[in-house]
């Protein structure tokens, strides 16, 4: 391909693939900043979608859909449920890949977020346990499943793109765009629930209140849907993914091609960010809800004020990646969620201070180090199979970082005490840190050869 110039570059600039367009390939088409727009509103609208969820397993479910069982197995069944969408989700990678290579980008993409606008409907308009006994369950499950298989339909390559468009000065600062909408999702999610929940008696609440999030989600999604699909439908964006192979390539031939170690490899450098990622947006809430002193509306606005200052800290990672590298950036916050794991019993044991301190603190280091985990292997990746490598990399993170977080961290934390919590975050520290080592000794061998 004219244009493309490839190299890896190392400790020094991180993971990442640095590829450029020529000018000839680059003229009339669109900006760093308009392909970041689509990137934001895009995943602010699927996050969104995922923190209401998140919130009503411990707001919500326990008492609609599991009113027979304790309020703590209650959000233990909700948790549970939480985690099928990530399971479903490479599922949804797959199936949408094969949609994508017969029908197009625009038509995955739109099949994608009608399904999980549809799905999230269908949760708001669901009858509770007293009207449908365990069948509300069941279809509960159903559309959890859907929203699993929607977000992985919703892989679009532009954070990838994004990167690669990029200057070459500026990689870490862009790959944090995309980021922003995890915060930013949220903190729409968590205030129109703390709204709700203030605003409303318990029983409102419990009865319909909650379920004009998820009617809310829905028109988001629409609104998110018109914005990526002018983007993606449009003759300029088709070229510039054409022209750095941004291709939906067989996930058989990523199999069958000895690339498909950096998919796990990718997905255990993101970890440490990924284990921290629902530790600080959905456990806390459950936790001190049922130990902690704070009123939910209390709790669920020191989240928002939390999410504010990871949006803040999202950024300043690009900043630091750019002057120092991606991968020194990543090690260096994966050092720092150990440390923070350390002080995580002690913190969740203090009182109204410790845990709004976890919060405040884990927030910010959650943008630090989620700022940058996009992509972190991209590199690894030969141009054919760096699409579906970024997919499946970053499904696997949040299976194995993020799906379970909430339910083994409640459910341990119940029964031995806080300290499990900041095992399972040093645990996934250390995931990342031997997997930054054994990239950099893959790159050394590489170089040697």
């Amino acid at each position: 391909m004219s244009g493309i110039a490839y190299s890896n570059t190392g400790s020094a600039g991180g993971f990442h693939a640095s590829e450029s367009l020529s000018s000839s390939d680059t003229h009339e088409t669109a900006s760093p900043g308009e392909i970041a727009a689509g990137v934001i509103i895009g995943r602010s609208s699927e996050y969104f979608d995922f923190f209401v969820f998140g919130i009503a397993c411990v707001l919500v479910f326990p008492h609609v859909f599991f009113p027979y069982l304790t309020l703590l197995n209650g959000m233990l069944a909700s948790f549970a449920m939480f985690a099928v969408a990530f399971v479903a989700r490479p599922i949804g990678t797959a199936v949408s890949m094969a949609i994508q290579r017969r029908w197009g980008r625009a038509t995955k993409l739109t099949l994608a977020l009608l399904m999980l606008g549809s799905a999230t409907v269908g949760i708001a308009l669901l009858p509770g346990y007293g009207e449908l006994g365990h069948y509300a369950i069941w279809l509960l499950v159903l559309f959890r499943v859907l929203q699993g298989l929607a977000l992985g339909g919703s892989w679009d390559g532009l954070p990838s793109l994004l990167a690669l468009s990029a200057p070459p000065e500026k990689r870490g600062w862009y790959s944090m765009l995309g980021q922003l909408g995890a915060p930013l999702g949220f903190v729409v999610a968590a205030a129109l629930f703390a709204y709700l929940y203030g605003a409303l008696s318990h029983e409102e609440f419990v009865e319909w209140g909650w379920r004009f999030p998820f009617c809310v989600a829905f028109a988001i999604n629409v609104v998110a849907l018109f914005a990526r699909l002018r983007l993606v439908a449009s003759q300029d964006y088709e070229r510039m993914l054409e022209a750095l192979e941004l291709e939906p390539a067989p996930a058989l031939e990523l199999a069958r091609s000895g690339e498909g170690r950096n998919v796990l490899l990718g997905a255990l450098a993101a970890l440490a960010s990924f284990a921290l990622f629902h530790l600080v947006t959905v456990f806390p809430l459950s936790w001190m809800t049922m130990f902690g002193v704070d009123s939910v509306t209390s709790i669920l606005w020191m989240q928002v004020l939390g999410a504010l200052l990871a949006a803040a800290a999202i950024v300043l990672s690009g900043k630091i990646a750019d002057r120092f590298g991606r991968r020194n950036t990543l090690g260096t916050m994966a050092v720092l969620i150990g440390l923070f794991s350390l002080a995580t019993p002690f913190l969740l044991d203090g009182g109204s201070a410790g845990q709004n301190t976890f919060i405040l603190l884990g927030f910010v280091l959650l943008g630090l180090s989620y700022g940058q985990s996009s992509g972190t292997v991209t590199a690894n990746f030969s141009r054919r199979l760096r699409y579906v490598g970024a997919a499946y990399s970053s499904d696997l993170a949040w299976l194995l970082g993020a799906a379970f977080a909430p339910l083994v961290a409640l459910g341990l934390s119940a029964r031995f005490g806080p300290v499990a919590v900041g095992l399972y975050l040093l645990s996934g520290a250390i995931s990342t840190l031997a997997a930054l080592g054994i990239n950099r000794a893959i790159e050394a061998k590489g170089s040697d050869n």
